[in-house]
């Protein structure tokens, strides 16, 4: 089945102070979940100015205690993968994130665009949209995919 939260924000902030501040917004005292990113690769394509990264973030597991009783959710950490493409000239990065812990129980997928705004070249548009569908957990699919959905929409609020 699957749970899939979709976000669309406008900061009313110019494209590069927005892109440059969610580059460095983690790890930080205001958000207690994502302990570290690392970033594994970074290039540019001298063709087209574009700049690839591939960032690892380590996050607490967050799934409530009673759930962990299954040990293979019995786990201090979750690491997810994010690669962007940043261009500068067109003035938007392209997000993409998955998710590389229970990858054989569940799948979390996340697309995010930052842009310039067309009502205001000194805004940025933000749209995400995410999903996680959990397999293989048997009659606890349901459940933590409504615990999925509520800490996703969570989330969202603080964006």
């Amino acid at each position: 089945m699957g749970v899939t939260v979709e976000v669309h924000r406008v900061y009313r902030y110019p494209f590069e102070q927005v892109v440059a501040s969610y580059l460095r917004k983690y790890p930080s005292p205001m958000e207690k979940h994502v302990t570290a990113v690392e970033t594994v690769e970074e290039k540019t394509d001298l063709s087209t100015g574009i700049i690839y990264r591939r960032r690892i973030a380590t996050c607490r597991n967050v799934i409530p205690e009673i759930l962990r009783k299954v040990s293979v959710l019995k786990v201090p950490d979750i690491y997810l993968e994010e690669e962007s493409w940043l261009n500068m000239e067109k003035r938007n990065m392209a997000m993409k994130s998955h998710c590389l812990t229970w990858t054989q129980y569940a799948s979390l997928s996340e697309e995010s665009v930052f842009r310039e705004s067309l009502e205001n070249p000194n805004w940025t548009d933000f749209t995400q949209k995410g999903t996680i569908s959990v397999t293989g957990a048997g009659l606890l699919n349901c459940v933590l995919e409504a615990f999925a959905q509520s800490f996703l929409k969570q989330g969202v609020k603080k964006k």
